[in-house]
């Protein structure tokens, strides 16, 4: 950690700890337009690594070459997926995520084919069709109750032929804790960090994306 990382640590921990506890979608929306000029310093400082493990297990589940895979990056922010991508050679990306403020910042890093405005769980995706989808959130103690509801979902959506899933995948250092109390579970022991889980499922049905190409779906959590 750099030393204005560590210097705005506390700032950093206050900031996403009250992202963790707002639950109204309109003011979750607003919080992230108010941090977008910052979001990508902030979790710099919090070591933030769920852009990276999500293009990992994206990677290894693929049976193409990357160039030719079309991803779709849900919930995309300022792009931190998109750099992930390009450095594994993925170069047919698209984003959409519900923050203006975020889609301005994705929008300056010229990594996206197209970006486009839309709220998970509130509008129809673009590229429904596609192959593969990857999901991922936090396994803390104040996440395990949206961890349950998304796993219900998940399971619900399996039970009933939709989806395969492939991976459950958790991963132990996925960012630094805000709080003591964040260390509690599912986290190794007094080192700071907490836990989580990736998803991956293939669509079941039309598994083929526009082209005949697989499109990903990597919704990531923060």
């Amino acid at each position: 950690m750099t030393r204005e990382e560590a210097g705005r640590l506390p700032q950093v921990l206050a900031r996403v700890g009250a992202s963790h506890g707002i639950t109204d979608l309109a003011c979750k929306l607003r919080f992230y337009d108010d941090w977008a000029p910052e979001y990508d310093k902030d979790v710099a400082a919090l070591k933030y690594r769920a852009p990276c493990l999500a293009v990992d297990c994206l990677s290894r589940a693929l049976p193409g070459p990357p160039q030719d895979a079309l991803i779709l990056d849900v919930a995309c922010g300022t792009g931190l997926v998109a750099m992930e991508l390009q450095a594994r050679g993925f170069l047919q990306v698209q984003g959409v995520d519900g923050s203006p403020e975020m889609l301005k910042q994705a929008q300056a890093r010229g990594l996206y084919h197209h970006l486009g405005l839309c709220t998970l769980g509130q509008e129809p995706l673009p590229n429904s069709e596609g192959g593969l989808i990857c999901l991922t959130t936090r396994s803390n103690p104040s996440n395990l109750p949206y961890k349950q509801a998304l796993e219900a979902v998940l399971d619900s959506l399996e039970q009933a032929g939709a989806w395969e899933r492939l991976v459950a995948q958790p991963v132990e250092h996925w960012e630094l804790a805000t709080s003591e109390q964040e260390t509690g579970l599912g986290t190794c022991a007094n080192d700071g960090f907490i836990s989580g889980i990736i998803y991956l499922y293939r669509k079941q049905g039309r598994a083929q994306g526009k082209g005949g190409r697989p499109s990903i779906l990597a919704p990531v959590d923060h």
